[in-house]
């Protein structure tokens, strides 16, 4: 499988749009949306703009045809050494602390976004002491995630990629920049409501190590999602499926630009997790809400979607399917992938399932990589991306074996007193 790597214009061209839906209509959108159109003109000079300016050009393909036109971008190599390089110049302290106080602001916008979503109730102050302790747990290797995130130079923090306020993503680029790399677009988890393009980053260094372009996307391609991320990326999948099918508007990026999805720990049927979410603690009020009402969940259920005589044309347009579940995770279980992966064989779609045996929600995607050595996720992964085992390999090789960011004994404590 050659690699190819297609991603959206950063130039004055317009930029693709992925609609991630659903989304909460949280108070923080409508206070985004009131913005004045001033504030995008005026960063447009500001170091954070700078960083954002175009470093991808359009590939010769992309001229030619007619009719329904299909845009591929491709990443060249002087385009990735360009790239290094300007991450390697011009970085200054006071810059990255500027962004680290940025991001921070962030992340206690969305803190305080989902405290008035959850507001105060028994089960939730329990799950919320769970949190602090197993997040304090893990803090060893939070800190070093973190510290990469923030000051490593194959990072590219907040690239503008659409017009809106949160149209913002990560780039984690490769060591070596020879050649065309194949390209993942992950999209986090984070329950509906608090998806930050920042919990891809162990993710994103590890497949970086392995020679693999990620952009992290904060809410053509490989497309990984995670948790309410899977969700969330396999509605956009099938949507834009069905667009392509019929006669509603064209887009400006195609389905058959992915190459596969793959999603990890996801929930593809809303209408039979509703109750499920609701006695951990998720409250069916709540995700109603962050559904747009009742009447909506059968929308955003692919599962229930791909059942639809009326849009059988669009499972063939659908990439290879790539599920992968952990058979202890108390979050989604993982009858919700066996299901789906049920549905899509019997619609004719390319599906495949990965169980892990006895692995919980937050096993694969933060205490294996924490952990160091071999993850058997992210081989899955690359087996995928460079054809097969043996290519994977050759890859896998070359990249430092990941050492180890938490003492083995607090992660086992941390899996214990999980809330998830």
């Amino acid at each position: 499988m050659p690699p190819v790597a297609l991603l959206p214009s950063l130039s004055s061209e317009p930029a693709m749009s992925l609609e991630l839906h659903p989304h909460p209509p949280s108070p923080q959108y409508d206070e985004e949306e009131k913005a004045s159109p001033s504030s995008s003109s005026s960063s447009a000079s500001s170091p954070a703009a700078e960083d954002a300016r175009p470093f991808l050009r359009r590939s010769a393909s992309a001229a030619g045809g007619g009719g329904r036109s299909r845009r591929r971008r491709t990443v060249s190599e002087p385009s990735l050494r360009s790239l290094s390089s300007h991450t390697s110049r011009g970085r200054s302290l006071g810059r990255d602390v500027g962004h680290a106080a940025a991001e921070t602001f962030l992340l206690t916008r969305l803190a305080i976004t989902l405290l008035r979503y959850l507001g105060v109730g028994y089960r939730w102050i329990t799950k919320f002491l769970a949190l602090i302790c197993y997040a304090t747990l893990l803090m060893p290797g939070f800190l070093q995630v973190g510290y990469y995130y923030f000051f490593s130079s194959q990072v590219r923090r907040s690239i503008v990629y659409g017009d809106r306020p949160r149209n913002r993503l990560d780039l984690y680029l490769p060591t070596k920049v020879d050649g065309l790399k194949p390209v993942v677009a992950f999209v986090t988890g984070g329950a509906w409501i608090i998806g930050y393009k920042a919990w891809g980053a162990l993710l994103g260094r590890r497949l970086a190590e392995r020679g693999i372009i990620v952009a992290c996307i904060d809410y053509r391609i490989y497309l990984i999602g995670q948790s309410a991320g899977a969700h969330i990326a396999a509605c956009t999948i099938l949507d834009q499926a069905i667009k392509e099918c019929g006669e509603r508007e064209c887009t400006s990026w195609s389905v058959s630009q992915i190459k596969a999805y793959f999603g990890i720990s996801g929930g593809y049927n809303m209408l039979e997790l509703v109750d499920h979410f609701h006695s951990r603690g998720l409250y069916r009020s709540i995700f109603l809400s962050i559904m747009e009402g009742e009447q909506n969940l059968w929308r955003f259920s692919p599962e229930v979607l791909v059942q639809d005589s009326s849009i059988k044309h669009a499972i063939s347009l659908l990439p290879h399917v790539i599920l992968f579940h952990g058979t202890s995770d108390q979050s989604i279980p993982s009858t919700a992938s066996k299901k789906f992966v049920d549905t899509l064989h019997g619609v004719g779609a390319k599906v495949d399932i990965v169980l892990f045996e006895g692995k919980t929600h937050t096993d694969l995607f933060l205490q294996d990589p924490l952990r160091g050595g071999k993850d058997e996720l992210l081989e899955h992964i690359a087996a995928v991306i460079y054809g097969g085992v043996a290519a994977a390999h050759a890859h896998i090789s070359v990249a430092p074996l990941p050492r180890r960011l938490v003492p083995e004994f607090m992660l086992q404590l941390a899996r214990k007193i999980s809330p998830f």
